[in-house]
């Protein structure tokens, strides 16, 4: 490791160095040298001197910064002198510049500063326009001036010129030298503060950094014509500024931020090498502290540390050169005068205590560090630590980092450091002020009195938060302690001493000691480590301290012996170390797809970075940098702002995911990112998941009450609903919903609140999530944890081979420019052949070759083909004379598999599976739940509890016909749909006799036929093959199959009803979703839906698309209600026979129905003729419940049979013509 230095102040302004490499602090060889502020970069530092003039220090090396001057000298040719330095009037000067404009005689050059020397005298080049030397004594000819010269003399050459050149070399390496000024006869600038960067803008070998600095009456000015052969610029510029500037910091790359009087802070913008000076001012907001502002900022290359009034240090969140303001503060434990940000965006300070500390623990990864610990290095050529003398003793109390200035090594370490002094005089309470201004020395050391030996006060200091509230007070430090040891102290400053943050700066000495030498170590005022090459990985010696508890530069200063006793006693009952908040950053590189014209991928920086304050609590923000027409810029999303992480498949990228956000979701634009590889793509999503579970509070296993999704890549996604999200009034909105993605591949999944989760894979395998026992937040139970089960998924892949017939060769795959390809999908759009088609993602893996499909419907022949008129008509196995086309299907299988927490259930692959939704307070043996087997027959699962959601076997239930939907409800209701799209209903079905005894036939929506359908507590909906949303009407206790079917809505493909009746839906597309994203798919919400309105109102849109199934048939989640007490009415049971055991009329919702009082109770099969048609379709023909007897009822123990009207728990009987004949679309 090569050796570089790190630069600091003491009080008096003498300029201290140290080596990486020595380790050992050295003092200047210019014992005269006094400086104020001391800025370090690459290869140079600067400094503000009390003599206001700025000085350079450029480090040594090998290669000598050596300059070039030169002129030219020029002659024209007369008839009688012949080429002479008489020129015309109109000609350049007889000793100019290369262009002539600039006279610059031999004489006229000097020496810019004392820190050159010549190297030699003026001589003249001989080398010609890059060519060889001549014998011509380097002169070169033209016709006229300015014309081509040449070295060759020609018979019109008129004029001539030749250069001469001397070199000047740099001879102040490795000393504190004075910069030129612009104007030698004036008196410098008077300069506050000084900073030096941007070395890091250009990769070029050249490079070098500019310089910065603020006058005292708050102007800033900027340094030009810096270069790596002219290291001491040319002239000072002004910049404008809003308002008066007091301190400015500059950072290794394009950042600029300045701190202004008032505690403001400005940024500069547009900073690039074209305009190094930049372009604008931004008003950045200081750091929220009660009193005053900011005092002091540090800028490092994508980091920015700044320190307030109070002491107090903060870091700025998001700090990037596409965002250099970035987005927020954050505040860090201990306290400082002030800090500086070096190489590596390292974090050096001086503490209250004015010793220097290192931030440990600073890495790309983790900005903000871990804790602050001492620079403990040697004291010049001895082996003694710089510390304070023996006899010093800190004036004041504290008790932890955030209340004095005592630092821990680390903010959240368990090691105190504690401090106990004598109480301080009254007098003595205000802090010391140190001015920075001309007088920065003398002021120090002038009024000096004899020392007078201070007498410790036998007093007690105060216990407990009293004293810990109780600020350090001002001690007095003598000035004259190495030449007088008997002198009195004297007062550094006063109370009402208080100027601008520009000419004076505050810092308790906190020293009452005897004196105060060289090898007692210096009193810090300043540090830089700009120059100074540490990392989090250097192995520092005086960087480590050996006694946590005793560290160096006045961390824990020697105290006399009657403090020991009270120090251990305030050591046992001081309270705990205030945490430390703490930055966490992740960056990387992906592709981000440009959702505005044109389309396309591109290359971008990503950075997540999460903060955590000192309650513990966190949160985090994702970054997303791209340069666009030359232009840095950046997007920003809140990770508590984030709805869904989610896989998609995108063209042109095989590892993409989609971010999805409230706003994005509104406005169906996710933001897409694309990693380079597979494991990336998963190491990210499973970052910023738990990034949106920590800032959510979402922890352990999906909830009971969890509303489970898949998509169509079958990833399985949960959400953890709250009271609000079935609320009446004031309903969670669908895009602020927060699914979270859970290990596994389904088709669909349903699930009820007892903790009962079925999944069913694409290769029909059932599934039981073994994990849904636990709610969310809670630790999984002891027999769950350890190794996750691994569980597979099959699919099928299809491309076709189509051909058309030729009367020369027969069929072949030569097509009709308007054909299809010769290789496609089904629909002949897409190009698919055998070589090309690949699995769904990487993780898929073929598991056999290609085959022809021989069980293709509509029949092939022996070959596999089927054969039309032309594309695309219906296919036939059979091939006839008017058949010109023909193909056929090409099937492979390929397969995943996964580690998830999902338990397979042997051996009958399922279609489709329904769980009894039930309200989460109820309790039952067994939970009901029904499956459809891929051959269409009826299954009922036995022995299913929330202790063996597995259950323990199937019991087939006879049928007439294969089924391709069922579903069960509240009060057992089995509501099912044929093949042949007949629906119908069982009954008889309870907790006795689970499997019913008869199917009852329910007539279709007229014209429609039905494919899936959902039942709730008392409703059911269903979804029909022109994706319309039906509900069905009547449904009783004493008629649970209702009435009739009214439309709901259109552009449906999934319904699931919950346990409350809630309705949501898979839409197939929503309105504002933009035509380049025509995956369909999207969650809805069906608004409105209650008692008095079981169809609701309107639609909520959210998230999509790619959605493929919902459930909500687990959220049990009702919202908080009136007390029935104070409303005085009865609450709605789902079971009605509860509240009309009293012998009266039960209170009907809709009381305007006559029609039913005095009748007799409605059979669930004869009473409707018109509206059933038919006598019901049983397999069972001789079922005695057909009878025109009392009707069997799927609640068998409904006491609701009363001589009056039937109660229904659904007020839906609603006359048909009541605000029924209108449909809302999605």
């Amino acid at each position: 490791m090569s050796s570089s230095l790190l630069w600091a102040v003491d009080v008096y302004g003498k300029v201290y160095s140290l080596s990486t490499t020595r380790g050992r602090w050295e003092r200047d060889e210019d014992t005269l040298l006094e400086l104020k502020r001391v800025t370090a970069g690459q290869r140079c530092s600067w400094g503000i001197g009390c003599d206001h003039h700025v000085y350079l220090n450029i480090d040594p090396g090998e290669v000598p910064i050596r300059y070039r001057e030169e002129t030219y000298e020029n002659q024209r040719w007369n008839p009688v002198d012949g080429f002479t330095d008489v020129l015309l009037p109109t000609d350049r000067w007889a000793w100019s510049d290369l262009t002539g404009v600039t006279a610059q005689p031999l004489h006229s050059f000097l020496l810019p500063s004392n820190s050159w020397e010549w190297e030699g005298d003026w001589y003249v080049d001989q080398v010609c326009a890059g060519v060889d030397p001549t014998e011509t004594g380097g002169w070169e000819y033209a016709v006229d001036f300015p014309a081509n010269f040449s070295r060759e003399k020609k018979w019109n050459s008129c004029v001539c010129r030749r250069r001469w050149i001397r070199d000047r070399i740099y001879k102040a390496r490795g000393s504190w030298t004075k910069i030129p000024l612009d104007h030698p006869k004036q008196p410098p600038l008077p300069l506050s503060d000084i900073s030096c960067g941007g070395w890091e803008m250009s990769d070029e070998p050249g490079r070098y950094h500019f310089l910065w600095g603020v006058s005292q009456q708050g102007q800033v000015w900027f340094r030009s014509g810096i270069l790596p052969l002219v290291p001491e610029g040319q002239c000072w510029d002004e910049v404008e500024a809003p308002r008066e500037v007091a301190q400015i910091s500059a950072g290794p790359g394009d950042l600029l931020w300045a701190v202004l009087w008032d505690g403001q802070l400005l940024v500069r913008t547009g900073i690039c090498l074209d305009s190094p000076a930049g372009s604008s001012w931004v008003v950045v907001d200081s750091p929220p502290v009660k009193e005053g502002g900011t005092i002091h900022v540090a800028v490092g290359v994508s980091v920015v540390w700044a320190v307030t009034k109070d002491y107090k240090v903060w870091f700025r969140r998001g700090v990037n050169s596409h965002n250099p303001c970035g987005s927020g503060w954050i505040s860090i434990g201990g306290e400082m005068m002030m800090v500086d940000v070096g190489l590596n965006d390292q974090v050096w300070g001086v503490g209250e205590d004015r010793g220097l500390y290192f931030r440990k623990g600073v890495t790309p990864s983790e900005p903000s560090g871990r804790g602050w610990i001492p620079v403990s290095a040697q004291w010049g050529h001895s082996k003694k630590m710089v510390q304070p003398s023996a006899g010093c003793e800190f004036g004041g109390q504290l008790t932890n980092a955030s209340h004095g200035s005592v630092l821990t090594c680390e903010d959240s370490g368990d090691t105190e450091l504690l401090l106990t002094t004598t109480p301080p005089r009254p007098q003595d309470n205000p802090k010391a002020f140190i001015p920075t201004s001309d007088s920065f020395i003398s002021s120090l050391v002038a009024d000096r009195e004899p020392l007078r030996t201070p007498t410790p006060s036998p007093k007690k200091p105060p216990q407990g938060k009293d004293s810990e509230a109780t600020p350090a007070p001002m001690c007095n430090v003598d000035l004259e302690a190495a030449q007088s040891p008997q002198g009195e102290a004297s007062s550094l400053g006063r109370a009402g001493d208080v100027g601008p943050p520009t000419s004076v700066a505050t810092y308790p000495l906190g020293l009452e000691s005897l004196g105060l030498g060289e090898e007692d170590g210096p009193v810090w005022a300043w540090i830089s480590g700009g120059g100074c090459d540490v990392d989090h990985t250097a192995q520092m010696t005086w960087l480590r301290p050996a006694d946590p508890c005793s560290t160096a530069l006045s961390i824990t200063p020697v105290e006399p012996e009657a403090s020991t006793a009270r120090k251990a006693e305030t050591t046992t009952s001081k309270e705990p170390v205030e945490r430390s908040a703490s930055v966490w950053v992740r960056k990387g590189s992906m592709r981000w797809w440009r959702d505005w014209k044109p389309y396309r991928w591109v290359d971008v920086g990503v950075a997540l970075e999460q903060s955590t304050n000192v309650n513990d609590k966190r949160d985090a923000i994702f970054f997303i940098y791209f340069t666009q027409y030359d232009e840095k810029k950046y997007l920003h999303v809140f990770i508590s702002d984030v709805t869904v992480l989610v896989p998609v498949l995108k063209e042109n990228s095989h590892h993409a995911f989609a971010v999805y956000t409230s706003d994005s979701t509104k406005q169906r634009w996710p933001l897409i990112l694309a990693a380079q590889t597979e494991k990336d793509m998963a190491d990210w999503l499973s970052l910023l998941a738990g990034c949106c579970c920590e800032a959510r509070g979402i922890r352990g296993t999906p909830s009971r009450q969890a509303l489970w999704s898949v998509t169509s890549k079958g990833d399985v996604m949960v959400h953890e609903p709250s009271p609000c999200l079935e609320a009446p009034a004031h309903t969670l909105p669908c895009d602020m919903m927060f699914w979270l993605q859970v290990p596994g591949h389904l088709r669909c999944v349903e699930s009820n609140s007892l903790g009962v989760v079925w999944g069913i894979g694409y290769d029909g395998t059932a599934w039981v999530y073994s994990g849904s026992g636990s709610a969310a937040g809670e630790e999984p139970p002891q027999g769950d944890r350890g190794i996750l089960p691994t569980q597979t998924d099959g699919r099928t892949v299809y491309i076709f081979e189509n051909q058309r017939w030729n009367p020369m060769t027969g069929y072949t795959d030569k097509l009709l420019p308007t054909d299809r390809f010769p290789w496609s999908d089904d629909n002949g759009f897409t190009e698919c052949t055998k070589s090309t088609t690949h699995p769904p993602s990487p993780q898929w893996s073929w598991v056999t070759e290609w085959a022809v499909d021989f069980a293709f419907s509509g029949g092939t022949d022996k070959e596999g083909w089927q054969y039309a008129a032309d594309f695309p008509v219906t296919f036939h196995g059979n091939k006839s004379l008017k058949d010109f086309v023909r193909r056929r299907r090409w099937v492979r299988k390929c397969k995943i598999t996964l580690t998830a927490p999902w338990q397979e259930v042997p051996p009958i692959p399922l279609s489709d599976i329904t769980v009894l939704p039930s309200l989460a307070q109820s309790s039952m043996e067994q939970v009901p739940v029904w499956g459809l087997s891929d051959k269409g027959d009826v299954l009922c699962r036995l022995g299913v509890t929330p202790q063996n959601p597995a259950g323990s076997s199937w019991l087939h239930v006879g049928t007439d016909q294969p089924f391709k939907s069922i579903s069960i409800g509240g009060g057992h209701q089995v509501w099912a749909i044929a093949r042949d799209r007949a629906v119908f209903y069982r009954g008889s079905v309870s907790a006795n006799n689970p499997a019913g005894e008869c199917w009852y036939h329910i007539p279709s929506p007229p014209k429609q036929s039905l494919r899936q359908l959902s039942v709730g507590r008392t409703s059911v909906y269903a979804v029909d093959e022109n994706s319309n949303l039906w509900y069905r009407q009547g449904l009783t206790p004493s008629y649970p199959q209702g009435s009739a079917w009214e439309l709901i809505s259109n552009n449906v493909t999934k319904v699931s009803v919950g346990p409350l009746d809630q309705v949501w839906v898979i839409a197939d597309w929503v309105p504002g979703c933009p035509s380049e994203l025509s995956v369909p798919g999207a969650v809805c919400h069906r608004l409105g839906v209650g008692p008095m309105q079981p169809k609701g109102q309107s639609w909520d849109y959210g998230i999509g698309g790619g959605w493929e199934h919902i459930s909500v048939r687990g959220n049990s989640t009702e919202a908080l209600r009136a007390n029935p007490a104070l409303t005085g009415s009865t609450p709605r049971s789902p079971l009605p026979a509860r509240p009309v055991l009293t012998g009266s009329t039960p209170r009907s919702p809709l009381p305007a129905r006559p029609v039913l009082t005095g009748s007799t109770p409605r059979s669930p099969l004869p009473a409707t003729p018109a509206l059933t048609g038919s006598t019901p379709r049983s397999p069972l023909p001789a079922r005695p419940v057909l009878t025109d007897a009392t009707p069997h009822s799927p609640l068998p123990a409904r006491p609701v049979r009363t001589d009056t009207t039937p109660r229904s728990p659904l007020p839906a009987r609603i006359p048909l013509s009541q605000e029924n004949g209108n449909s809302v679309g999605l």
